[in-house]
């Protein structure tokens, strides 16, 4: 049986549903915070529903595909580090 590697930090494993909910909170809220800041003018003309529409449609991808991937390689380096102390 060979010994793990300390040189190599220990694969993360998933995030636990409080680091989710943060990480989420950390992608959802400038997302939508900047989407409202650029879009404002246009989106007040339409109606709460559709707002909402027009609005999860660009920030999901946004959040999904961008800043999520980036979110959970942050917290696995962040975690290394905690645990090479």
């Amino acid at each position: 049986m060979t010994r793990p590697d300390p040189a190599q930090p220990a694969l993360a494993g998933p995030p636990t549903k409080h680091q989710l909910a943060v990480m989420i909170w950390l992608a959802v809220f400038p997302t939508l915070t900047v989407l409202n800041l650029v879009l404002g003018d246009w989106l007040s003309t339409l109606t709460p529903v559709l707002r909402t529409l027009v609005l999860a449609t660009i920030a999901v991808p946004i959040v999904i595909y961008g800043l999520m991937p980036q979110l959970h390689r942050l917290r696995v380096r962040l975690l290394a580090s905690i645990a090479n102390r």
